[in-house]
């Protein structure tokens, strides 16, 4: 399912309008994303969470010339399935 049909199921299963769908997805997903770029953790019962994982500055190589790297410090998002997730996807 992409945004498109998600919004088009909101639409349908809350009988609002498309715009109001879209609007009601995007606030959605920017207040996560705001979130998250705020450090916090995003967590949605049942379902998953997401949280941001901080990595140190560390020494890399170059694949293509061996040479060695210095690869910044960086945050990046991480997503972690829900127990009750885990179980319906096993059925």
């Amino acid at each position: 399912m992409n945004k498109l049909e998600l919004i088009s199921a909101l639409k349908n299963n809350v009988d609002i309008s498309k715009a109001e769908a879209a609007a009601v997805v995007e606030l959605f997903f920017g207040s996560m994303a705001d979130a998250l770029a705020d450090g916090n953790r995003v967590e949605i019962r049942g379902l998953c969470s997401f949280y941001v994982k901080e990595y140190k500055s560390y020494i890399g190589r170059n694949p293509k010339t061996g040479e060695k790297v210095e690869i910044k410090p960086k945050k990046l998002p991480f997503f972690k399935s829900g127990k009750e997730l885990k179980e319906r996807v096993n059925f």
